[in-house]
């Protein structure tokens, strides 16, 4: 009898939850636009700012600061513009600088101009360099308007964190706009988007057990925010109109809620198991190369590379071995290529790398038979270098 799969790419998507799965079910069941101002309007409106709530409280925001969106990616192109208002006054952003490793979302730049974008280099531990950023911030055009600084809290391939409160130092410095990508941090690593420095997060729903389709971006306040992307009837209070996916978002703020429950004690415990798979993967393959390792990562992520395997023949090894795990990010629609991550931090990309990443459903048992799937798979790769 063939054993069940089991899933270890929950940075790419979490398992819907159940709780989320019923939220959403249940606000399908409602009638009513959350504009419309009768009984069944005001009913749905509810839910929607119930949900505002939870994903306020994961990252210790105000709820008035949280706009719903489709995804971070739209999310992430809506802020990422040269076009801002400090209450009614325009703003001009004058130029965008993100890291080296940051999300296919934020390396397009948004709605910048390609070359009002530059790129920050990173060290050979994964994280921005912090002198380089002061380097750029101080030779900003002034005259062009402020800094934007786009920095993601975690990375979604290795799993390292970022130092958000001293990039927020040299920004604020600099009379910057911060922007954090959260996304792969919410629901991982407590989040208050004050203590961050940031002025703005950007968090997704399906990144920690909510329905895909549903993100937000959330600001620091009321006063600072970007020029709409969506123009319309003006919901979300005219920064995102089109009615709202109560289905979604209702899903959302379940996931969120839950996130929020408990998070230290299940992010302890699933470093634990992290840390017991890469043990027995160094004991199998000493020469494997776990990247970030001695950093400060998520402790729910591997980001690893097995010398004489390429990132594509192990990914598909392990998927018929039944253990769904990915190489690299995995928005890039289905694409495996050449990791910038890896190429950024010094890295030959060459022969790319592997990413197994848990969730608060992964059991002891799994980790297990992943290992065992691992020594296989190094075994394998032992034998075909002999016979080569």
């Amino acid at each position: 009898m063939r054993e069940a799969r089991i899933y270890m790419d929950w940075n790419a998507t979490a398992p819907l939850l159940p709780a989320a799965r019923e939220a959403c079910l249940s606000a399908l069941d409602l009638v009513g636009n959350p504009s419309s101002v009768h009984g069944e309007g005001r009913k749905i409106r509810t839910l929607i700012e119930n949900a505002r709530r939870d994903v306020a409280a994961l990252c210790s925001a105000q709820p008035a600061s949280v706009t719903f969106t489709s995804g971070a990616t739209e999310a992430a192109n809506w802020v990422l513009t040269p076009d801002f208002r400090m209450g009614k006054t325009p703003l001009k952003i004058g130029h965008l600088y993100i890291s080296a490793i940051e999300h296919p979302a934020i390396r397009e730049g948004g709605r910048f101009a390609k070359t009002d974008v530059s790129e920050i280099a990173v060290t050979p531990t994964g994280i921005v360099d912090l002198a380089a950023l002061a380097s750029a911030l101080d030779a900003h055009d002034r005259q062009s308007g402020v800094p934007m600084v786009a920095v993601m809290f975690a990375n979604n391939e290795t799993g390292i964190v970022q130092p958000i409160a001293e990039v927020a130092r040299l920004v604020k410095a600099a009379g910057g706009v911060l922007v954090v990508d959260a996304v792969q941090a919410a629901g991982r690593i407590p989040l208050s988007i004050e203590d961050t420095g940031a002025d703005f997060l950007i968090v997704s729903s399906h990144k920690i057990g909510g329905p895909k389709g549903a993100g937000a971006l959330i600001a620091r306040g009321e006063i600072l925010m970007p020029a709409a992307l969506i123009r319309g009837g003006g919901q979300e209070k005219g920064h995102r109109s089109g009615t709202e996916n109560p289905a979604a978002i209702a899903g959302f703020g379940a996931a969120a809620r839950i996130a929020a429950d408990g998070l230290e004690t299940r992010m302890i415990a699933l470093s634990a198991l992290r840390n017991e798979l890469e043990e027995a993967m160094l004991a199998t393959a000493p020469d494997v190369i776990i990247h970030g390792k001695d950093g400060l990562r998520l402790g729910n992520t591997t980001f690893f590379t097995l010398p004489g395997l390429k990132a594509e023949t192990g990914q598909i090894a392990f998927d018929l071995e039944g253990v769904a795990l990915s190489a690299g990010s995995a928005c890039s629609s289905g694409k495996v290529g050449q990791s910038y991550v890896l190429s950024a931090m010094g890295h030959d990309p060459g022969q790319g790398a592997l990413r197994i990443s848990i969730g608060p459903s992964t059991t002891q048992a799994e980790i297990d038979r992943c290992a065992d799937v691992f020594a296989k798979i190094a075994a394998r790769r032992r034998l075909s270098g002999a016979a080569a």
